[in-house]
């Protein structure tokens, strides 16, 4: 790896391309900087008429690669500006000549700095190495199948940079053409080791040096003995970028326990007039039953749901840990500065106008009042916020009292109604339901440090547009996730960054690849949709964490067998493969035209206690990890006979230290539906008419166990 030296002379190097208005490195520039990284290149040089490049090709040896070195023809394939496999004199005259005019054709004013005499590297797997500046991340590492076709078959992944040694390895084994990199159909494996190490210095690069923007290694040529980058392009970042202001652990930790365990909360606008959202906040928080203070601010009223109102918030005695904000938005920074000369530490802010509506200036200018007195601020444009264990209503919408585990944010009102509307279906039990709304300051990563550390949190569920510090996230996320789960929401599946991007790596680096495998390396759960996020939600806290991979499948409905076989192989999981005698076991309670094996087929007529029997067996033996249960309605096995036989067994074994996952998947009439609701409140995952729900949700648990390193 590069050291002090190697650092400051590729440090030289910037400030010189920099200082000349340059955003791009020449070929002889970006082979400098590779080698003061490490980073393999072939043998090279810069010839600047036909009689140097013939003399640089025999030197070389062998069949050279021509180039076009100019500042002004960043893509030189584009232009003309390359020639491969050039063998002897004649041939490398003919590729000079040819190379100078196709890019006086393509671009007449460009600088010529003369032609790239290259070793041609010998032939092997072609992939990409990049890196990218992207606007959430930072610097992102990314790597690829490579080459011509590269933003053709888009097959890439993402890391923040930098990355470990472990985590370059990880990427080789996540595009979809891994199987290639370990050598299929008779061609060699390449050397992990020398593509894991290249990854791993073009991190540290980028790392080292912010004002690099993009680097592009493409291709890498990939063999069994070693990753050579035959081409190396490296883009300079244009103007400054004014840094985000930035809180300490501590300092959120203590801020966030204020505002979710407040002692002392003011509304400021409150009102008695109902239909107003002053009334509704006042109303939520009395009749909620929060047990802390509650000051109504309103300078024309007396006193409000019978208690004392003031005229400023400056007015109200003692200390007060949250100011929720019921006014509208012309009026919210005057009284921001009274919240933040009276100093508290909190402001809600529901009121909508803000930049969500064009009126940046009039956000920005809250930001700044609080940021001078220290004020933090939820919102503005958001519901308010629930948090249950305090009894705290702190919301126009409606109530919600159901205390539970499970911590649910949302940056808009209407998923967060959405959120709302199925915790209260499902009798889903919540720490804390939390609107974000424009994310002036407070953000996913201040509220995830938060329920990370909340004993009253077990889980935690986050629906986001964007996030405004990607890094700062993760390393929110990197604390919770060996602690806790948490599933994210990610709205907005397009690839706009990619629009503006100088290289091949920059244009492959869409919003959501980003997000996906940044948030994948974070240990995050990603849903893909509102309702696979709060079903993981609700169901991750039931189910027990696995104690290893084998997954058996028993059920009463072959078709359902197999659908459910299908859903486990899209959710990363796998059939066990049944010994000899836990076959026989199964057998023994099966008719003979039922079917053993993986899924175990009991045959839909038979009685409540051939369910009870082959269950009891999967839980017993240690070597079967999960289970998943198929049912289907009949007369001989009423839904609530089978869901309760399911409950008694599967708590018997809780008490005797058994605890296994169990999903079931239970088809047949609309019986099935409090079935599966019995099943869910005794803690066996449970979903009528589907069978990919419950594997969803048990994939779900899986990947955590993986994220936390409960389960290698």
């Amino acid at each position: 790896m590069a050291g002090p030296q190697d650092r400051e002379r590729v440090r030289e190097l910037l400030d010189s391309v920099r200082a000349a208005g340059r955003e791009a490195l020449t070929a002889p520039e970006g082979r400098i900087v590779a080698e003061a990284y490490g980073i393999a290149v072939p043998g090279e040089e810069l010839a600047q008429d036909i009689d140097e490049a013939v003399a640089c090709a025999d030197r070389l040896g062998g069949p050279v690669v021509l180039k076009i070195v100019s500042p002004d023809v960043p893509h030189k394939t584009d232009a003309g500006g390359v020639v491969v496999g050039v063998r002897g004199a004649p041939e490398v005259r003919a590729a000079f000549r040819r190379i100078i005019g196709n890019v006086r054709a393509y671009a007449p004013d460009a600088r010529i700095d003369g032609v790239q005499v290259q070793q041609l590297v010998p032939p092997g797997q072609e992939v990409i190495i990049g890196a990218v500046t992207d606007p959430t991340f930072g610097k992102v590492v990314a790597f690829g199948l490579g080459g011509v076709l590269v933003e053709v078959l888009k097959d890439i992944t993402f890391r923040l940079a930098p990355v470990t040694a472990d985590e370059a390895k990880s990427m080789l084994d996540s595009i979809r053409a891994a199987e290639i990199l370990r050598g299929v159909r008779g061609t060699p494996p390449v050397d992990r080791w020398a593509l894991a190490e290249q990854i791993r210095r073009v991190s540290q690069l980028v790392a080292d040096f912010p004002e690099i923007a993009e680097v592009d290694l493409n291709p890498v040529i990939a063999s069994p003995d070693g990753a050579v980058a035959a081409d190396i392009r490296i883009l300079l970042a244009t103007g400054t970028v004014v840094p985000r202001r930035t809180y300490g652990r501590e300092e959120i930790l203590v801020s966030m326990r204020r505002l979710m365990e407040p002692r002392s909360v003011a509304v400021i606008g409150a009102s008695d007039e109902q239909g107003k959202i002053g009334n509704a906040v006042m109303r939520n928080l009395v009749d909620g039953g929060f047990s802390g203070e509650i000051h109504p601010v309103n300078p024309r009223a007396g006193g409000i749901l019978g208690r004392k109102a003031y005229k400023s918030v400056t007015d109200v005695p003692g200390e007060v840990d949250v100011a929720v904000f019921a006014i509208p938005a012309r009026f919210v920074a005057s009284a921001l500065e009274e919240v933040g000369r009276k100093g508290v530490p909190n402001a809600v802010l529901i009121p909508s106008g803000f930049a969500e509506t064009g009126e940046q200036a009039l956000q920005d200018e809250l930001v700044a009042v609080a940021e001078r007195y220290g004020v933090r601020l939820l919102g503005p444009n958001i519901y308010g916020y629930y948090s249950t264990w305090q009894h705290l209503c702190a919301t126009f919408c409606t109530p919600y009292d159901v205390r539970g585990g499970v911590a649910l944010t949302s940056q808009s009102g209407g998923i967060g109604m959405a959120v709302l509307g199925f915790a209260r279906s499902t009798r889903t039990g919540v720490s804390a339901i939390v609107g974000l709304g424009n994310k002036a300051d407070i953000d996913e990563d201040d509220l995830l440090t938060w329920f990370g550390e909340d004993p009253n949190t077990r889980c935690v569920a986050m629906h986001l547009e964007d996030l405004k510090d990607g890094r700062a996230f993760v390393a929110a996320a990197r604390r919770t996730v060996p602690k806790k789960p948490v599933v994210v929401l990610k709205a907005g599946r397009t690839s706009a960054g990619a629009r503006a991007a100088g290289s091949h790596t920059g244009a492959l680096a869409g919003d959501d690849a980003v997000y996906d495998d940044i948030l994948r390396q974070a240990g995050v759960i990603r849903a893909p949709g509102l309702n696979e996020m709060l079903e993981y939600a609700r169901s991750l806290p039931v189910l027990p964490t696995p104690k290893g991979d084998n997954v058996v499948v028993i059920t009463g409905a072959g078709g359902s067998g197999v659908l459910l076989s299908d859903a486990l192989v899209d959710n990363g999981l796998a059939l066990m493969e049944i010994p000899p005698d836990l076959d026989a076991a199964f057998r023994a309670f099966i008719p003979p035209f039922g079917a053993a094996g993986n899924p175990v087929d009991i045959t839909g007529g038979e009685p409540p206690s051939t369910y009870e029997a082959t269950i009891r067996l999967g839980m017993e033996d240690p070597r079967v990890h999960a289970l998943v249960l198929g049912y289907w309605h009949t007369v001989v096995t009423p839904p609530m006979v089978f869901a309760e036989l399911t409950a008694r067994v599967v708590g018997e074994f809780r008490e005797r230290g058994i605890v296994k996952p169990v999903v079931a998947s239970l088809a047949g009439d609309i019986e099935v539906e409090e079935a599966c609701a019995y099943l869910f409140e005794r803690g066996v995952v449970a979903y009528p008419y589907t069978t990919e729900k419950p594997v969803a949700a048990l994939g779900a648990k899986y990947r955590w166990a993986r994220a936390a390193g409960l389960l290698t």
